[in-house]
C-alpha cells in the first residue's frame, strides 16, 4: 500500500451532525456503517466469549471423567467384589 502524501488528510473521522456539506442520504449511509462496525464487534467479542465458555465446559467435562475413572478403578472395583465373595464363603 501506498503511504499517504504529506499533509493529506487520512482517514479522518466526520461528525455527521457538523458536516455542513453532507446530504440525508450520506448521513444515513455513515449512521448505517458505523451500525454495521458495532455489530462486528460484537460478534467478535461474543466469538470469544464462547471460546472461552467452551474451553471451560471442555476442561471440567474432562476433570469429572477423569476423577470418575481414577475413584472407581477396575482393581478397586474387583479387590471389592473379591472381599464380599470371601465373606460369603466365611459365612456359609
Amino acid at each position: 500500500p501506498r503511504e499517504p502524501a504529506e499533509g493529506a488528510a487520512f482517514a479522518q473521522r466526520v461528525d455527521p451532525e457538523r458536516e455542513p456539506g453532507l446530504s440525508p442520504e450520506q448521513r444515513r449511509f455513515m449512521a448505517q456503517v458505523e451500525r454495521a462496525q458495532r455489530q462486528r464487534a460484537l460478534q467478535r467479542q461474543l466469538r470469544s466469549r464462547n471460546v472461552l465458555l467452551a474451553l471451560g465446559i471442555g476442561m471440567v467435562t474432562a476433570g469429572i471423567y477423569g476423577y470418575t475413572f481414577y475413584s472407581v478403578s477396575q482393581e478397586r472395583f474387583l479387590d471389592e467384589l473379591e472381599q464380599e465373595a470371601e465373606m460369603a464363603r466365611a459365612r456359609a
